[in-house]
């Protein structure tokens, strides 16, 4: 842990903290402590700010809608895993038994949310000033590299089209199913109560993305108007 706080030139006052961060829940299952799910909460919130700040200041020829699915692209699961890599997080991790023998460490899911884990214990322990140390080092140059343009969030756009006319959406998980290095997650999203569309990933946000894929699908093929 030394090694990744020098890596990012941090100082945590809470050493503890950071180790909660690094720590899947298969390990705190098997050693009776805390696991990183709750700190992963607080990162997304903080990223979704530090992403939506930049994106701001970098593009004054974006709209609402360009800043919406820009920052979708840049904090979705693909792009957290490749900003994990960046700082080959997965070393640092804390796993169980049967999740490390299982490959757990490269798991795609498990790094992403290591590294929202890791910007919400940095929160917490020194601030909002000192997420930048790993925004500025590790996202915007990862950022500047993906020159693809390959991801579509359907959840935006579909939340576009419902807002317009004053809908709701819910998505609810259904199943999961799978051992816990390869589950699989099934996602119904509803719109007023009605079932609109059904999507399966290997993360929940993955699932939801197809779900809403699908909801958008019926909703041009049956033309239907807001």
């Amino acid at each position: 842990m030394k090694e990744l706080e020098k890596f990012f030139n941090l100082d945590f006052n809470d050493k503890g903290l950071l180790k909660v961060a690094l720590t899947h829940s298969s390990y705190a299952n098997e050693h009776g402590c805390e696991s990183n799910e709750r700190l992963e909460f607080i990162g997304d919130a903080v990223l979704d700010l530090l992403m939506g700040k930049y994106l701001y200041l970098e593009n004054k020829n974006f709209n609402e809608g360009d800043l919406t699915k820009t920052r979708a692209k840049n904090v979705c699961e693909s792009a957290l895993v490749s900003y994990a890599k960046a700082c080959d997080l997965k070393k640092y991790l804390f796993l169980g038994k049967g999740e490390e023998k299982s490959g757990g460490r490269d798991r795609i899911a498990l790094q992403a949310d290591a590294f929202e884990a890791l910007i919400g214990a940095v929160y917490i322990d020194k601030g909002l000033k000192e997420t930048y140390k790993i925004f500025d080092k590790i996202v915007i140059p990862v950022m500047k590299e993906d020159k693809e343009d390959n991801f579509v969030d359907y959840k935006s756009y579909l939340q576009e089209l419902v807002q317009s006319d004053k809908r709701t959406l819910e998505y609810k998980v259904i199943s999961e199913s799978g051992p816990s290095h390869n589950k699989v997650f099934s996602t119904r999203v509803y719109m007023d109560e009605i079932l609109m569309g059904e999507g399966t990933g290997k993360s929940k946000k993955e699932a939801e993305q197809h779900a809403a894929e699908m909801a958008l699908k019926k909703l041009a093929m049956r033309s239907i108007k807001f």
